[in-house]
């Protein structure tokens, strides 16, 4: 029996947790689309965090899909691209 999507995805987040909060941020699932693109909202400092892109991708995009493959897609609402 495999767990359900958002657990896999909670649990996956959970493992990279401790290396945002360590800066002062967080990561918290804002929805999972139909066509499996999931949408984040990166808080505290991680929301104005000139690296915060990077971090999306290389960390972030990097745990989920390693842990939920059926994700085909990260993006986070509100980061601006600078």
């Amino acid at each position: 029996m495999s767990f359900p999507l958002s657990e896999r995805i909670e649990a996956a987040l959970d493992s990279i947790r401790p290396y945002l909060e360590a800066d002062g941020g967080n990561v918290k699932v804002v929805e999972i689309t139909d066509d499996f693109i999931l949408r984040l909202e990166l808080t505290g400092t991680c929301s104005s965090c000139p690296m915060s892109t990077m971090t999306l991708k290389a960390g972030v995009e990097e745990a989920i899909k390693r842990a939920v493959p059926e994700i085909i897609k990260v993006e986070a609402v509100n980061v601006l691209v600078a």
